[in-house]
């Protein structure tokens, strides 16, 4: 249990933590910083001062974990993070490339190896950095062969650029294949209480001991209607659906960092308290058991 200080102030240190490439430390609760730009995660936010109200309260709260990418704005994520963050003090920033913007929600990929070296330089000097502590490819170009898209990070790994790679929306064949080519630390899929579809990247991640970093974590569906089970455990719980949806992220496997993420400080202090949830297994059971009911 943890002590009452440590809950109250900074909650994200109940979460845990892991190793990213068996090196880069970090508590698991994280945050996820697509939300803070702008409708259809194009162009800037409504309100520039609480998104960058929103990073730093993140920060006190105790999330050492940033996640972001080029294409949120696109760049806006990148200059709002660098901006409220920077020189980061111990927080790790994640960011992404490889995803090509048209428009609002739209989203193309980009594999080429030139363009991909111009993300990495690019996302480096807008986010200050002289290396990115992981740097996950955003999509698997389909028009360009994977190990040219891979060798170019390698590259940029070798050239002390990069120093942990990440997969982004991958299968576990996927996975494997890209391994043949360079080290990977981290997946990057859709997963939630509701929606299991990478449950076989899941499992694959904690045997080989990656980091399965699932976005679109606190999807509850119809779980959280009013006398729903979610409803109920989160009333025995004094806890919101979306902290109990967290808290079973978190429970599921040591290997899961959940990145929710808000644009709002009180969503987010809501979303960060998750990690002081302690949850039974008979809780865990249950909540497992409502999901798969209502994904199937």
């Amino acid at each position: 249990m943890s002590d009452t200080s440590t809950t109250t102030e900074r909650p994200v240190e109940s979460s845990g933590s892991f190793a990213i490439g068996g090196e880069s430390g970090v508590h698991r609760l994280g945050y996820g910083a697509m939300q803070i730009t702008g409708d259809g995660i194009w162009g800037d936010p409504p309100d520039r001062d609480e998104a960058i109200r929103v990073l730093r309260r993140a920060v006190e709260l105790g999330v050492d974990f940033i996640d972001t990418a080029d294409s949120y704005g696109p760049f806006v994520s990148e200059d709002l993070i660098r901006e409220a963050l920077h020189p980061y003090d111990g927080v790790t920033i994640a960011t992404k490339g490889g995803l090509v913007r048209g428009g609002p929600g739209d989203w193309k990929p980009v594999g080429r190896a030139e363009y991909l070296r111009q993300c990495v330089e690019m996302s480096l000097r807008r986010l200050g950095l002289e290396t990115i502590e992981l740097y996950q490819l955003h999509r698997i170009d389909s028009n360009v062969p994977a190990e040219e898209q891979l060798g170019l990070l390698k590259e940029m790994q070798g050239e002390g650029k990069i120093r942990h790679v990440g997969l982004s929306e991958v299968s576990v064949e996927q996975i494997e294949e890209a391994r043949k080519t360079v080290d990977v630390a981290s997946v990057q899929n859709l997963y939630n209480l509701v929606n299991r579809q990478s449950e076989d990247v899941l499992d694959y991640a904690e045997r080989e001991g990656l980091g399965f970093i699932p976005w679109f974590p606190i999807a509850t569906g119809e779980l959280a209607e009013d006398g729903g089970p979610l409803d109920e455990l989160a009333a025995e719980h004094d806890a919101t659906p979306s902290q109990l949806a967290l808290a079973w992220l978190l429970k599921r496997s040591p290997n899961i960092l959940p990145i929710p993420g808000t644009k709002s400080v009180e969503h987010l202090e809501e979303n960060l308290g998750a990690a002081t949830i302690e949850l039974s297994d008979e809780a865990f059971k249950r909540l497992g058991e409502a999901g798969e009911s209502s994904e199937g």
